[in-house]
């Protein structure tokens, strides 16, 4: 897939609702919360025109069940792809416009996610630094298959300085 760089847009928040909304008449009460996190739900942040969603549910297996109807629907049913107890959904084939990864309640990787989009909320410094890289790395790299690989170490870096700073502000933040 081809790496789509943008501004950010405030019409990704309303995507994100739209889809809440069509995959709440779908999942029903197996959801207990929807979460918008990624580079598009960072006010501010360039980013790939997708959306990524958390859907936090009750029981992980229970989505499983519906991947015939996702399909029949028009996503791609990834599976976990890389994260444990994870499952990923694409929308929009080649012209992708979200992400749906679902996670159970409990599942550890919930806070990580969290607290990344949290942190950049609130540094805008950092905001502006990730930008400038995507930017350099989307000038070096047509296609997402090596552009999202060279993120990696920016962004394992900048998650760690995230989880230090929830854990320095955690009383404060809850």
């Amino acid at each position: 897939m081809k790496v789509r760089l943008t501004d950010f847009s405030e019409n990704w928040a309303l995507m994100f609702q739209k889809e809440v909304y069509f995959l709440s008449e779908i999942f029903g009460d197996e959801i207990i919360k929807f979460e918008h996190f990624g580079s598009t739900s960072v006010h501010g942040l360039k980013a790939k025109p997708v959306i990524d969603m958390m859907c936090l549910v009750k029981d992980i297996h229970q989505i499983d069940s519906l991947n015939e109807k996702m399909d029949s629907l028009g996503y791609d049913v990834v599976g976990e792809y890389g994260i444990d107890g994870r499952r990923l959904f694409r929308k929009g084939g080649e012209n992708r416009t979200h992400h749906i990864h679902f996670y159970q309640y409990d599942n550890p990787q919930i806070a990580r996610h969290l607290i990344f989009r949290d942190y950049l909320r609130s540094h805008p410094e950092d905001v502006v630094k990730y930008s400038h890289f995507k930017e350099k790395l989307a000038q070096q790299f047509e296609n997402t298959s090596e552009y999202s690989p060279a993120k990696n170490l920016f962004v394992k870096e900048m998650e760690q300085k995230a989880i230090q700073w929830f854990a320095e502000n955690e009383d404060k933040l809850t």
